[in-house]
C-alpha cells in the first residue's frame, strides 16, 4: 500500500481575514482567532473541542456529518493547524498537542466540511507566513522525485522498517494493499486472496502465460497465481527487504519453477510478458515518471496481452490541487509518493501507447474495512511493536496513519481501484468476454 494521501485531507486551515499580529500575543495566540472563526463556519457533524483553557467549544450543528470529540491540550495546536494545514494537524497529533477517542471521527469531520467549504482550504494562502511555510515542505516533496536512486530511498524507509514489523499485523499472506470484500463476515485473508483471483481473471491467466508483476512485495500476488494457475511470474521490487522474504516465501511454497523475483527498478526490465499486473505500487512512481512507468508496459507487453493495475485515485478535479501540495502521508510515511486520477492515468497510457482502459472496478469500501482490520491488530500488537525498538511516538504516528486513511476512504475522498487495459482487436479480450477460455 501506498497506500495513501488525500485530495483534500483533513486540513483545518482556513484563514478568512490577515490579522495584523498584537505585539503582546503570541504567535499561538494570533493564530488561534482567525483559526477558530473559520472553524465555526462548518456547519456539518458536531465537533466538540475541549480547549486548553478548561472551556469547550462546540462546533457544527450536528446534522449531516460525524460526530466527534478532540481534547487540545496546547496552544501549539492551533500554531500547527493555521501554518501547517493537515501536516500541522498530524504533527500536533503525533507531539501529542490534542487527543481524541476516535482519530476517524475527527478526520472525517475535517473533510466533510472542507467539501461542503472549499474556500476554506485555499483562504489562508492570502497569508505570506503560511505561504512561506507550505513551500519549504513542498520544496522538500520535489526533492524526493522517484529518480532511480531516491525511488530505491523512498521505498526502503517505507518497506525496510523491518519484515517482522509488518508480520506482526498483516494478514499470513503479507499483503500490504487493499482486500476485495465480498461478504460481511469475510475474513481479511480471505479478502485479500479474492482480490488477487479477481486479478488473475480480470487478466485471463492461463499455465501459458509468463506474468510481469511490477512492485511484487512479499510475493502474495506471484504465490497465488502460480499456485491457481500454473503461469510464470517475474516480480520485481527495489526493496531489499521484501526481496529476501518473497524469496523465502516462494521457496517455501515450492514454486521456485514457476517464480523468479528480481531486485530491480520497473526502468530497468527488458524482455516481453503476456500479462502485466502491478499492485498499489503506482502511487509510488510519482506524476513526473508517470508516463515512463507507462511506457515501459507498452515495450514490455506482448501485442495480445493485458495490462492489470490496482492503484488509489482522486477524483480528476482533484488532481491539480494534490499535485501542487503536500500532505501529512507524503511527509511522514510515504515521500516521494503521489496518488493518481483516473483522467491522468489514461492520459499517460494515450502518450505514450495505444493500451487504453477496457474495464474498471472500484474497491473503496473495501480499503476502508482494510485499514480498520489492520489498525485493530496494530493495536493488539503494540507491546511487540515497542519491543522491536520502536518508541511511542512511532506507534502514535502509524495509530494517526491507518485511521487517517480509514477516513478518506470512508467518505471516498479517495478511493482504489483496479483497472485493466488492453490494445485495439485485441483477441484474448474478445474470447474472455465471449466466454471462451473463462
Amino acid at each position: 500500500m501506498t497506500p495513501t494521501e488525500t485530495s483534500t485531507a483533513p486540513s483545518p486551515v482556513g484563514i478568512a481575514t490577515k490579522p495584523t499580529a498584537p505585539a503582546t500575543s503570541s504567535l499561538a495566540d494570533w493564530l488561534r482567532r482567525p483559526l477558530m472563526k473559520t472553524l465555526r463556519g462548518f456547519q456539518l457533524g458536531r465537533l466538540q473541542l475541549d480547549l486548553p483553557d478548561g472551556s469547550t467549544e462546540i462546533l457544527g450543528t450536528g446534522e449531516g456529518g460525524p460526530r466527534a470529540r478532540a481534547s487540545i491540550h496546547s496552544d501549539e495546536f492551533f500554531r500547527k493547524c493555521a501554518l501547517y494545514g493537515n501536516v500541522g494537524l498530524g504533527e500536533a497529533y503525533l507531539d501529542g498537542d490534542w487527543d481524541t477517542p476516535d482519530i476517524r471521527a475527527v478526520i472525517e469531520w475535517f473533510i466533510v466540511n472542507l467539501h461542503a467549504d472549499p474556500s476554506a482550504r485555499g483562504s489562508s494562502q492570502r497569508l505570506k507566513l503560511v505561504g512561506v511555510l507550505r513551500m519549504l515542505d513542498r520544496i522538500a516533496h520535489r526533492f524526493r522525485a522517484n529518480s532511480k536512486t531516491m525511488s530505491r530511498r523512498n521505498i526502503e524507509e517505507h518497506y525496510d522498517l523491518g519484515n517482522d514489523f509488518y508480520r506482526l499485523w498483516l494478514d499470513p499472506t503479507m499483503t500490504y494493499s487493499s482486500a476485495r470484500f465480498t461478504s460481511p463476515d469475510q475474513s481479511l485473508e480471505s479478502g485479500q486472496h479474492a482480490k488477487y483471483e479477481a486479478l488473475c481473471r480480470k487478466l485471463n491467466l492461463s499455465s501459458e502465460d509468463h506474468v510481469l508483476e511490477i512492485g511484487c512485495g512479499w510475493g502474495g500476488f506471484a504465490i497465488h497465481a502460480a499456485t491457481h494457475y500454473g503461469c510464470r511470474v517475474t516480480g520485481v521490487t527495489i526493496s531489499p527487504a521484501q526481496y529476501a522474504e518473497a524469496v523465502e516465501r516462494i521457496r517455501a511454497a515450492g514454486l521456485e519453477d514457476r517464480i523468479e523475483i528480481c531486485l530491480q527498478d520497473y526502468r530497468d526490465i527488458r524482455g516481453q510478458f503476456d500479462k502485466i499486473v502491478s499492485i498499489e505500487m503506482l502511487e509510488a512512481v510519482g506524476d513526473q515518471y508517470l508516463e515512463t512507468w507507462c511506457a515501459k508496459c507498452h515495450e514490455v507487453l506482448a501485442p495480445g496481452g493485458l495490462l492489470a493495475v490496482q492503484m488509489i485515485t482522486v477524483p480528476d478535479c482533484d488532481h491539480a490541487e494534490l499535485k501542487r501540495g503536500t500532505d501529512f502521508i507524503q511527509k511522514h510515511i510515504f515521500p516521494g509518493s503521489l496518488l493518481l486520477s483516473i483522467g491522468r492515468m489514461n492520459q499517460a497510457m494515450n502518450r505514450t501507447g495505444n493500451l487504453f482502459l477496457h474495464g474498471l472496478e472500484d474497491m473503496g469500501a473495501s480499503y476502508s474495512r482494510t485499514l480498520r482490520e489492520w489498525h485493530r491488530a496494530f493495536d493488539e500488537k503494540r507491546d511487540e511493536v515497542k519491543s522491536q525498538g520502536f518508541s511511542d511516538r512511532f506507534i502514535r504516528k502509524w495509530n494517526y496513519y491507518l485511521k487517517y486513511c480509514e477516513a478518506a476512504f470512508s467518505t471516498r475522498n479517495i478511493s482504489v481501484v483496479q483497472a485493466v487495459y488492453t490494445r485495439p482487436v485485441n483477441f484474448q479480450t474478445l474470447h474472455h468476454e465471449n466466454g471462451v477460455n473463462s
